[in-house]
């Protein structure tokens, strides 16, 4: 047995080991790994010092002295399910798992109500091992309503019954007892429904499930992938003073390597397993298509992946990108990047463990590959990524990450404001007040608006007070006032009009090229000018919706970037 490490004792070897991952000398490996090996041999009692033990040695995966950081890092961590089995033994408090922050620890238990393309990716991925938390779970009605679809008569019992024992219902019907949902997934896949509304009814019941991590290579603990070329650090890391993003979007582009699909398959399933057990999903790394993943090696050990959303799944206007960044094959975040025209609003989230670790050089090097593969010249972050909504980022000061780097409040009374407050930090810097703090209710302020980032050559100002959420309000405004809130007939009446004014027929189009004309009809059709366009530009408009179908949506935006009129009729519809 493991000898009993006095607290302090520990507690001042996690605190060296910690520190650890900021020193880099002669002797630094040698002492990291002994530290290593000592805390690796402690008894530990309590569930916070363990989480400590574990976030310390992913970043130090992640970020590595030398090669036997490395190989004493992963023997750790492919054993560590038996530190956290041993405490839940010992009947320590398991809670401190729970939060998202710390979530996904091998050995560990999560629950979560998942998307319906998730849980049915869960359920193959892990068979057996997921099952219904029916403590947490008390379907009514709308497992009432939908279930009649696979189990028969059903009704005769949910319609009329105020007891009806679901449990029983759904047991009975899989032939078997128990809680695995596998059936239950089964039976909405096989619906004869689009995609989109086989997920809607699974998504209504808000089904609770639970997995065991076990030692599983899904959990955050051994969700990483060994590499040929490791990067040692033997000096400082990159710190976010040190990068000029000017600098670095001024680079030559970054080379992106198209994967083969079997290739973007394992990418697909390694970001589902990197967001779900932080309990997170996004639209775009839930749909990503396999076969437009695209790989960018940007040296110090880092590789990016994007991708793109397969077509029935794209969004009526804009285009999306997601993606996955790997530091030493350690997933380290996540990417959201949402374009339209030169225009884009991207989303950069650093998971916890790795916030000390070269973020805003990484986030440059992020940028430098969305806006080669984009097209971009006008970068956005909104208001969340500041703070809004979102105590966490208010916390860490995050509107001075993307301030410090250049970008500029859309807003002037924002700008005012940010230039007051720089104002007063350097005041109290010259008066020796290191330790002043932006207040939080500035923060919240300063993030109640997006910031911008202008590239060389872009319009400054022209998107600043564009959002395509005007469009669509809008497009709703005038189904109100002509339509009396008949969508059908307004989409009728939209395609009709349009299609004369473009000169088209869209008879012989495919059903997704003609629902993506009916999306265009209708933001076109408030475009009283559209009549008036010559000739080329309407049959440029007309190739640009087409596009929105084609294998690689970054056509789509890369047409609108070299088509005025369109730009210009949507910046006015949405500002």
């Amino acid at each position: 047995m493991a000898p009993n490490m006095p607290d302090d004792t520990l507690d001042r070897r996690l605190s060296e080991l910690e520190a650890s991952r900021y020193r880099f000398g002669r002797h630094e490996v040698a002492r990291v790994v002994k530290l290593l090996n000592r805390l690796n041999a402690a008894h530990f009692l309590d569930s916070a010092a363990l989480i400590r033990f574990h976030e310390a040695l992913l970043f130090l995966r992640a970020f590595p002295h030398g090669p036997s950081v490395i190989r004493t890092t992963e023997r750790i961590l492919n054993s560590f399910h038996k530190k956290v089995e041993a405490l839940h033994k010992a009947s320590a408090d398991m809670d401190d798992f729970e939060p998202i922050e710390v979530s996904g620890i091998a050995g560990t238990q999560m629950e979560d109500t998942l998307s319906f393309d998730v849980a049915r990716w869960l359920t193959k991925r892990m068979p057996g091992k997921v099952e219904i938390a029916w403590e947490n779970y008390e379907p009514g009605r709308e497992l009432g309503t939908t279930g009649p679809r696979f189990m028969p008569l059903l009704e005769d019992d949910a319609y009329v019954e105020a007891d009806t024992p679901w449990r029983r219902w759904l047991e009975t019907a899989a032939g078997k007892k128990g809680s695995d949902p596998a059936w239950l997934v089964r039976r909405f896949a096989d619906l004869p429904l689009p995609p989109r509304q086989k997920a809607e009814l699974y998504e209504s019941l808000r089904v609770p499930v639970r997995w065991n991590l076990g030692n599983s290579a899904i959990s955050r603990t051994r969700n990483w992938k060994p590499v040929r070329n490791v990067f040692y650090h033997n000096e400082p890391l990159i710190s976010r003073s040190q990068v000029s993003l000017a600098a670095e979007l001024t680079r030559p582009p970054v080379h992106l390597t198209k994967l083969s699909r079997k290739q973007g398959e394992q990418i697909m399933d390694l970001i589902r397993e990197v967001m779900l057990v932080r309990y997170r999903e996004l639209y775009g790394t839930t749909l990503g298509d396999p076969a437009s993943v695209v790989r960018a090696e940007v040296g110090r050990g880092v590789t990016i992946h994007l991708w793109n959303l397969p077509p029935d799944r794209r969004l009526p206007l804009r285009a999306y990108v997601a993606g996955l960044t790997l530091k030493n094959g350690v997933p380290i975040n996540y990417i959201e990047a949402i374009g339209l025209c030169e225009w884009m609003e991207v989303g950069f989230n650093t998971f916890y463990t790795f916030r000390g670790g070269e973020a805003g050089w990484i986030y440059a090097q992020v940028l430098r590959c969305l806006c080669h593969l984009m097209g971009t010249t006008c970068i956005s972050v909104y208001p969340y990524q500041l703070g809004h909504d979102n105590e966490e980022a208010i916390e860490s000061g995050a509107f001075w990450f993307y301030r410090k780097l250049g970008f500029r409040p859309g807003r002037v009374d924002l700008q005012q404001l940010s230039e007051r407050e720089e104002a007063r930090i350097t005041a109290a810097t010259k008066l020796g007040k290191t330790k002043y703090r932006t207040p939080a209710r500035t923060l919240r302020r300063l993030a109640s608006g997006h910031v911008f980032y202008d590239l060389p050559g872009s319009e400054r100002g022209a998107w600043d007070a564009f959002s395509t959420r005007n469009i669509g309000l809008r497009v709703n405004r005038r189904m109100a006032q002509e339509f009396q809130g008949d969508s059908n007939r307004m989409r009728k009446e939209s395609v009709r009009s349009v299609a004369r004014i473009l000169g088209v027929d869209t008879s012989s189009w495919t059903s997704y090229e003609r629902a993506r004309f009916e999306n265009f009809a209708l933001v076109l059709a408030l475009v009283p000018s559209l009549r008036d366009w010559k000739r080329e530009e309407k049959e440029a408009l007309v190739r640009i919706i087409r596009s929105k179908n084609k294998a690689d949506e970054m056509l789509y935006l890369h047409l609108t970037q070299r088509h005025d009129r369109f730009r210009e009729a949507l910046l006015k519809l949405g500002s």
